[in-house]
């Protein structure tokens, strides 16, 4: 004999919750349901590889959507944001005259900031007429690299020190550090931009002091030993391309006006090549071996000879 099974007094039925109206902004329409479960291979493989392109879709018009509302600035306030530095007005002219192995290769005429740079283009302009009892004139250019040029600038010891303290001029780079902190706050943006002409004033990769116990007057005391000297603020760099890594340590000071082709020639003359991957190295750095910062100093260093044979105020 067969039993049927009743339920007595069954729950009554909950209609489904009715489906929130669609957002105004936003509204993607699904596709619709199969008709029919039975699918084939084909038509799983088909639908299978159409979601990912439904749910990129729905990202795309989903950032469209977040984006949409951003304001936007004209480039009048995004001059003014800026600041205009790298075209400031031009108060004096000076020269340098370039020689590769003996060889004159042309003249670089650079235009100073002396309105909004007094510190940084007087220093240049005393280093270029030799008032600071010191010139550029016989100096080298030490560093190449494909974003800009260096030259070596004066020394703080030896020759140029007591040239320069009998000529009553300070090699001390307080000034310019003022004068570069005042124009990041005016300029966020690169001021070593393609033509600059800046003053090396810091080094960001200079480590901390070294704390050592000294004895003075019979009492131990802890003194703090440099590692090595800051930049005086007489080397210089010519940027050949856009180089904002270069705002962290130099002042811009001038552009260059005439005589890119002779920067681009110096640009091309051969190099030490770096070594930096090399894991002796590495090592020998990471241990503070002598060895590598002596090596390290003559990466990028010309093989040929770049001297500035000349140098003055131009008219």
């Amino acid at each position: 004999m067969k039993q049927i099974l009743q339920i007595p007094n069954p729950p009554p039925r909950v209609p489904p919750p009715a489906s929130p109206p669609p957002d105004p902004y936003f509204h993607v329409a699904l596709p619709t349901p199969l008709r029919s479960c039975n699918l084939s291979r084909r038509g799983l493989a088909i639908t299978a590889s159409s979601l990912p392109l439904l749910v990129s879709s729905f990202w795309s018009r989903q950032a469209q959507a977040i984006e949409a509302p951003a304001a936007r600035i004209s480039t009048q306030e995004a001059d003014s944001a800026t600041g205009d530095c790298g075209n400031q007005p031009v108060a004096q002219k000076a020269f340098l005259d370039v020689s590769i192995d003996g060889e004159p290769v042309g003249r670089i005429i650079v235009g100073l900031y002396g309105n909004t740079m007094p510190f940084g283009a007087s220093r240049f302009a005393t280093l270029v007429t030799g008032a600071a009892g010191i010139s550029y004139r016989r100096k080298e250019f030490v560093k190449i690299v494909p974003s800009y040029i260096q030259h070596g600038g004066v020394r703080s010891y030896g020759v140029d020190a007591e040239l320069a303290k009998r000529a009553g001029s300070n090699l001390g780079a307080d000034n310019l550090v003022a004068e570069w902190e005042a124009l990041s706050k005016k300029c966020p943006g690169t001021k070593n931009v393609a033509g600059s002409l800046g003053l090396v004033i810091r080094d960001p990769t200079k480590p901390p002091p070294k704390l050592k116990l000294v004895a003075r007057k019979g009492k131990l005391e802890i003194d703090e030993e440099e590692v090595r000297p800051d930049p005086n603020g007489t080397e210089f760099v010519i940027a050949i391309n856009d180089s904002p890594h270069l705002d962290a340590s130099t002042l811009v000071v001038g552009r260059v006006l005439e005589g890119m082709d002779v920067v681009e020639k110096i640009s091309r003359v051969k190099t030490v090549q770096e070594n930096t991957s090399s894991p002796y190295f590495r090592v020998a750095k990471l241990i503070g071996d002598t060895r590598a910062v002596v090596a390290e100093r003559g990466f990028n260093r010309p093989y040929s000879k770049v001297v500035v044979t000349n140098c003055g105020l131009a008219d």
